[in-house]
């Protein structure tokens, strides 16, 4: 399937681990998750699902009740924020976690100009994958990327952590999508709309001109 989406250079990636390392934090590449624990709450039975909001499942996934009803908005806010010439998401390739309670993003295709395209693929590092991490971190406050590039969300509130994850996610984007290599929250603050970027509104500010910039759907 064709890409929607210009891939980042190798030279930009490895730039943005630099920069990431400098700050002392964690690399974006994880295999634990993150600090942020999920609100303590009687656990629902998971249920199976064939799709999410628009999307069918590229394989059927055992999701507790409120992970679905997040992840539905996430992809609705995602789809929100795509490319006019964008349908709307129309298949989501992820897998879930035994509990239902987290799940891992593989792809999300759309159909342009009458042909099906992968506007999110795991293992394509580019603008549209960092953008939509972005989105992740929008809705869910524990967001992790995972060996091959999968997104691993866990059901959660969303909100500025100060997690190791979400501060390279912040550095990276700072660098890719702006051009910022030295990033502190003081640039984020800027970037965010001159709001505290550890703020609830400033977090989501700063995640939803992330995705749109990720996507193309806002200028540079």
């Amino acid at each position: 399937m064709r890409s929607p989406s210009a891939p980042l250079s190798r030279r930009g990636l490895l730039a943005g681990t630099a920069v990431v390392s400098a700050a002392a934090v964690t690399a974006p590449v994880a295999t634990a998750p993150a600090r942020a624990a999920s609100p303590a709450r009687a656990a629902l039975p998971a249920v199976t699902r064939n799709g999410i909001a628009t999307a069918r499942l590229a394989v059927p996934a055992a999701l507790q009740p409120d992970l679905h009803e997040r992840l539905g908005a996430w992809l609705a806010f995602w789809s929100a924020n795509s490319p006019r010439g964008w349908s709307v998401p129309t298949e989501v390739a992820g897998q879930a976690d035994p509990a239902g309670d987290a799940f891992t993003l593989h792809a999300i295709r759309v159909v342009v100009a009458d042909r099906p395209v992968e506007a999110f693929l795991a293992g394509r590092i580019d603008h549209a994958h960092l953008g939509t991490l972005a989105s992740l971190h929008h809705h869910f406050g524990q967001v992790t990327v995972v060996a091959g590039g999968g997104l691993r969300v866990v059901d959660g509130e969303a909100g500025f952590t100060d997690s190791p994850e979400q501060v390279a996610f912040a550095f990276a984007a700072c660098h890719q999508l702006w051009g910022v290599r030295t990033a502190r929250v003081a640039t984020w603050r800027h970037l965010a709309g001159h709001v505290d970027a550890a703020s609830r509104s400033g977090w989501a500010a700063f995640t939803r001109t992330a995705l749109r910039r990720g996507l193309r759907t806002d200028t540079y």
